[in-house]
């Protein structure tokens, strides 16, 4: 008879549990308007809230069961690991929502740099939190913990040290999402390499060099030094998988003499382009007269070989420099190398 009433009390006290939270559910919906992030504030407490009772109307009616032995220690020991178990989700979604709207306030750019935050801020959270749960749990149920804190104080240190620079190499990539300091495709000039920047890691940034290499800088590195930021004006690479180069770009720079005449120095960069373009394999990208150097007139020199076979890009580079070559012969047109002239002021000396 007794187990009878005992499952009377679940079933009406489970019952009465789910109408009263639909009641509220439905009745609190209507008071917080259309807000999302309320609306979704209110069902999760709502939940949990139906889930508390329902643990205490499970411990309510095992009281009231003729059962003697461990089992009061089994259900009170299980309605206190389901009390931890809610309440941890609860705190966790509510410390999400705060971080979130937190970030709202003092981060206005893209909602695609606040969501890398708390994506990389989850996992250490719900660490965190579920830490604190297990303990609590464990000395709820009178288990001893001085050598459980024991271990983990010393375990602690040793963790501590290891997880320095992993923690460092973190703060700077919260930092980069923030500051903004570059964003993704943005060209940078960095460590004495130019390169596209392809993405942000926790750890590390993969960037993709002029060249088409992959260059792997940890975000301590990449922040540690002078930077120069060029924005997204520049054409970017095509895009690769898995870190593969599957192109080649080459840049470099050729000089003439200072005796070229100025006809010669406008048709140079068409001169070139029209070798490339007759050339195999290769993508013309620019060809410009970038400066007066101490001995020749400078040319720069930037194309695209799409493959990442290096035999056959060599090939290819061998190809075009004995075609500009040839097309500079024709045109009469000389390279220069270095030189120097002095000037010798004779003057004439006189007899005191």
């Amino acid at each position: 008879m007794l187990w009878l009433t005992a499952l009377g009390k679940l079933a009406a006290g489970w019952l009465v549990s789910y109408l009263l939270s639909r009641a509220g559910l439905h009745l609190t919906l209507r008071l917080v308007g259309s807000s999302k992030d309320r609306r979704q504030v209110v069902r999760t407490t709502i939940q949990a809230l139906m889930l508390f009772s329902w643990t205490a109307v499970a411990v309510w009616a095992w009281d009231t069961a003729p059962y003697e032995g461990i089992g009061d220690q089994v259900v009170y020991g299980l309605a206190r690991l389901a009390t931890v178990i809610v309440t941890i989700h609860v705190i966790h979604h509510m410390l999400i929502r705060l971080l979130a709207n937190f970030l709202l306030h003092v981060h206005h750019g893209s909602s695609s740099a606040r969501h890398e935050i708390l994506k990389a801020l989850k996992p250490m959270l719900r660490v965190f939190l579920w830490a604190i749960g297990l303990v609590y749990y464990l000395q709820s149920i009178g288990v001893k913990l001085e050598a459980i804190w024991t271990v983990l104080a010393a375990g602690g240190i040793g963790v501590g040290l290891a997880l320095q620079k992993p923690a460092a190499e973190f703060f700077e990539y919260i930092y980069i999402l923030l500051d903004k300091p570059f964003q993704g495709e943005d060209l940078l000039d960095v460590g004495g390499i130019s390169a596209w920047v392809e993405h942000v890691g926790v750890r590390s940034t993969r960037l993709r060099s002029l060249k088409g290499e992959l260059v792997i800088m940890t975000n301590s590195s990449l922040m540690n030094q002078p930077l120069r930021n060029h924005g997204n004006s520049h054409q970017t690479p095509p895009p690769t998988e898995h870190g593969a180069m599957e192109h080649r770009r080459l840049i470099y720079r050729f000089g003439v003499v200072y005796s070229t005449p100025l006809e010669s120095m406008e048709r140079i960069p068409k001169l070139v382009h029209d070798v490339i373009d007759g050339t195999d394999n290769a993508i013309f990208n620019r060809c410009h007269f970038i400066q007066f150097g101490s001995s020749s007139l400078d040319f720069e020199l930037c194309y695209i070989i799409p493959t990442n076979d290096y035999i056959q890009a060599m090939d290819v580079q061998q190809e075009v420099n004995l075609g500009i070559m040839r097309a500079f012969a024709q045109q009469g047109i000389s390279f220069a190398f270095p030189t120097q002239t002095l000037y010798v002021n004779q003057v004439e000396s006189q007899d005191q």
